[in-house]
């Protein structure tokens, strides 16, 4: 029971949280831009559903990643991180765009069938370049530049 506890203080009042979190949208976005390209390379719908699962899932846990991230600049650097603003701005965007390409395609499931393929699949790496840039400039806060 000591163990649980010592863990459960740890992971709470310890440990950032943002890192343990922040992995889930970096790789969700990146699993989508990688479906929805190969999707439109075979032709496949299924791979298409994937690709908006991972996006629904990025846009979801891009919340909780920008929640931890102000929650620990706040408790670790007392709010004065390293292009803090920048991180906020992007993450932000981030969520508007995962969001917003959601939404469209759950309104209308044919989107990539009918719609515009190139604008659809650019959005999904719009989408993973922001995360790329949000996990760069997270690694220059803990690595510097």
């Amino acid at each position: 029971m000591d163990f649980i506890n010592r863990f459960i203080t740890v992971v709470t009042q310890i440990h950032p949280t943002h890192p343990m979190i922040v992995h889930f949208p970096i790789a969700l976005t990146g699993a989508a831009f990688l479906f929805i390209l190969l999707a439109w390379w075979r032709k496949n719908a299924s791979l298409e559903q994937a690709a908006f699962a991972n996006m629904a899932l990025a846009a979801l846990s891009t919340i909780f990643a920008g929640f931890t991230g102000v929650m620990d600049n706040v408790k670790n650097y007392e709010g004065e991180a390293p292009n803090a603003a920048a991180k906020v701005a992007l993450a932000a965007l981030l969520f508007l765009l995962t969001t917003g390409i959601s939404i469209a395609r759950f309104r209308n499931p044919q989107l990539f069938a009918q719609g515009n393929r190139a604008l659809y699949a650019t959005a999904y790496g719009l989408s993973f370049l922001i995360a790329l840039s949000l996990a760069f400039l997270g690694g220059v806060i803990l690595y510097g530049f």
